[in-house]
């Protein structure tokens, strides 16, 4: 038995046996990403779908994602490879997969390619052309195989290119502290204010998740996503008491140096009985966050 110490989960697994992120696997007594180099997304994207509104606004960036996710958002959009299995199968340890390939069946991702860090540099060297500056890891949780993200952003850097990570932020700072260092900018998801939420409707913890921002933060360039779902983390006190946090980061340079993005639900997954997020309220909570923030912008509107 081994315990994965790379977020809140801390989940205890036999040998073979796969943590709830389903991409870390117990083997020969260590907890190792089991999703090390195996791609299932890859991109040409605009900086600012990342989004990073103030990072080399206006370039591009080849973006990657493998598969599982420590979450269990509701209302995800990359369900297919965050979860790849039933979503209410998941206990708080671990779970057996002796049948399953990348999270589910060997079916469910047939076109996954092996990249070795050394080979997504040089791809990403290729584009550089096209108006590509570097990586970003993102689509599904990078972080539950930061292994692969920490090698392949130091190939990357050592072509002079730069890294981007997006992330939920909800990993313990051992791992923080040996990201952070490599990566150049960042957008997290700070997906609401209260424990309730992230707690029972997200599968995560709120207070690692600051604890990630505020480490990160100190470093590489940060911007912050926060996703409105009605009725859950859609009110104005709410909005200021995100806004004002975010403000006393860095010592209080936060409130001019890191953008928050307001971003616009919609059903998605296993949510869909809740209609998307009112137009109107989004930019409400845009002008309260700008009370705080001198960057703030709104998304899917």
């Amino acid at each position: 038995m081994a315990k994965c110490g790379v977020c809140h989960r801390g989940c205890d697994l036999a040998e073979g046996q796969m943590g709830l992120c389903m991409a870390r696997k117990c083997e020969n007594g260590v907890v190792l990403a089991a999703n090390y180099g195996a791609i299932t997304s890859i991109a040409l994207d605009p900086i600012e779908k990342k989004p990073l509104n103030l990072f080399y606004p206006g370039s591009k960036i080849i973006s990657v994602g493998s598969y599982g996710c420590n979450l269990r958002c509701p209302f995800c959009q990359n369900h297919e490879i965050s979860y790849g299995f039933s979503f209410d199968s998941a206990g708080s340890g671990g779970i057996d997969l002796d049948n399953s390939f990348f999270g589910g069946t060997r079916d469910q991702f047939p076109e996954c390619r092996f990249l070795d860090p050394k080979d997504l540099a040089e791809l990403a060297v290729e584009y550089v052309h096209g108006g590509n500056i570097g990586v970003a890891f993102t689509y599904n949780e990078p972080l539950v195989g930061y292994e692969y993200v920490v090698d392949a952003a130091k190939e990357v850097h050592r072509r002079g290119l730069k890294t981007v990570l997006v992330s939920n932020g909800c990993v313990s700072q051992k791992v923080c502290e040996k990201v952070t260092e490599h990566i150049d900018a960042m957008n997290i998801d700070l997906k609401g204010f209260t424990d309730e939420y992230y707690e029972k409707t997200l599968g995560g913890s709120r207070q690692m998740v600051m604890d990630f921002i505020t480490t990160a933060a100190k470093t590489s360039h940060m911007e912050v996503t926060t996703l409105i779902v009605p009725g859950y983390n859609d009110t104005e006190d709410e909005m200021k008491r995100i806004s004002s946090w975010i403000a006393g980061l860095n010592e209080g340079n936060g409130a001019k140096t890191i953008a928050l993005h307001i971003s616009r639900y919609f059903p998605r997954f296993k949510m869909t009985d809740i209609s998307a997020t009112n137009v109107d309220t989004i930019y409400k909570l845009a002008d309260v966050a700008r009370e705080n923030l001198a960057h703030v912008f709104v998304g899917n509107c």
